[in-house]
């Protein structure tokens, strides 16, 4: 009944043309900057920037139907624009399900927003009622695209992929490296099987829960924002055991808790906003940054407001002093969320502006090389799988 009733709804929506122009408008309006592109920056800034090997820990890009090898005037990044900030390694995750109604409060797990958006997108009839081929829909677009780059998008899985891509970058800094991560897993459906399937295609962090609470446990949003589930303790084991490494972001306080119990290797959260800086549902507590870096992770800053109180280079650089003056400088990194529908001061061409937002606020070179990027080049040349 569930297919006949799916097939109903996508004639409908075959009948209605407009339905497919949708995605395009909700992209441009939901991801959306506080000024637009050209971003000036000090001539100072400019040099040290281009001298960068800069890493972003969170990027939704793959859930919109945009061609990643073409340059837009619109959403936050695609390949053309990540060059031009000098983005040497993207985190692509992929968004499998929202709940309607989206908030940072409370959220069930029953409905989805993201069926009707994979329907008008076209994506493959397999996407419709599968999460798990909704993962891996989006991991073939991100492997096509690198096929489809001659080289500038290079696809990383393991040590040694990242270790050859860091030599070359040395040499011709106009590429980027990208690596695969999931936006919860959920996409599982509850089979500690599917952990394998994501592993072989691709996948190499993995978030534990998005909006809602799930199979494997606790979301910071949810509606009982509890801790692991006995699956989710299954999970922790098998991810570990695979390499393959944890993401915190989105995760309820007591799963933090359990999963910082359990973890005998770095975690990370990808995109985050700090307590200190910023109250909220989902902001890290003082506590959590000490225990995250306690295990040699990261933690990644994003730039929007609920993260960092205000849409500004000045609100993010706040954050991220104050958390490498609380665990030290090499536990923090960048943390977009770029194109995850929401506003920020810039689009990825704007990098420069938080180069130079660092060196105003008195952090060193070498301290904005560890921040800008290379922290997380530390972190996955330890924690990747070797081949």
């Amino acid at each position: 009944m569930r297919k006949l009733l799916l097939t109903l709804l996508v004639l409908i929506l075959l009948g209605c043309g407009t339905v497919f122009a949708l995605p395009s408008l909700l992209d441009r309006r939901m991801n959306s900057v506080e000024f637009p592109a050209p971003y000036p920056a000090s001539e100072p800034a400019i040099q040290l920037h281009d001298s960068l090997f800069v890493a972003d820990l969170h990027d939704d890009v793959l859930l919109w139907e945009r061609d990643l090898l073409k340059r837009y005037d619109f959403g936050h990044s695609d390949l053309p624009r990540m060059l031009e900030g000098r983005v040497a390694l993207q985190v692509f995750s992929t968004v499998t399900k929202t709940p309607r109604g989206i908030n940072y409060e409370r959220n069930s797990g029953e409905t989805d927003n993201i069926t009707l958006l994979a329907m008008a997108q076209r994506w493959p009839r397999a996407t419709w009622d599968s999460l798990l081929q909704r993962a891996l829909y989006q991991a073939e677009k991100l492997e096509q695209a690198s096929a489809a780059s001659d080289g500038r998008l290079t696809l990383i899985r393991n040590r040694a992929d990242l270790a050859t891509f860091i030599d070359t970058w040395r040499q011709d800094p106009r590429r980027t490296a990208a690596v695969l991560a999931t936006e919860g897993l959920h996409p599982i459906e509850g089979q500690l099987a599917n952990i394998d399937r994501l592993y072989e295609a691709g996948f190499r962090i993995t978030g534990l829960t998005h909006f809602f609470d799930n199979e494997v446990g606790g979301s910071a949003h949810g509606l009982e924002k509890g801790g692991l589930t006995p699956l989710g303790r299954q999970v922790i084991k098998r991810l570990e055991e695979k390499l393959m490494v944890i993401d915190l972001a989105h995760a309820s306080r007591p799963l933090i808790d359990d999963v910082l119990a359990m973890a005998t290797r770095p975690v990370l959260v990808s995109h985050t906003g700090v307590e200190g800086t910023c109250p909220g549902t989902r902001n890290l507590s003082d506590n959590h940054l000490r225990a995250i870096a306690a295990t040699g992770g990261v933690v990644g800053i994003g730039y929007w407001e609920t993260a960092v109180c205000a849409t500004s280079v000045e609100a993010i650089v706040k954050a991220i002093r104050y958390t490498a003056n609380l665990v030290g400088v090499q536990h923090v990194a960048l943390g977009s969320d770029f194109n995850g529908t929401v506003h920020t001061p810039f689009d990825v061409t704007g990098l420069p502006q938080l180069t130079e937002g660092l060196l105003k606020a008195g952090f060193s070179r070498d301290d904005i090389a560890a921040i800008m990027g290379g922290n997380v080049q530390r972190l996955l040349l330890a924690s990747l799988p070797q081949r």
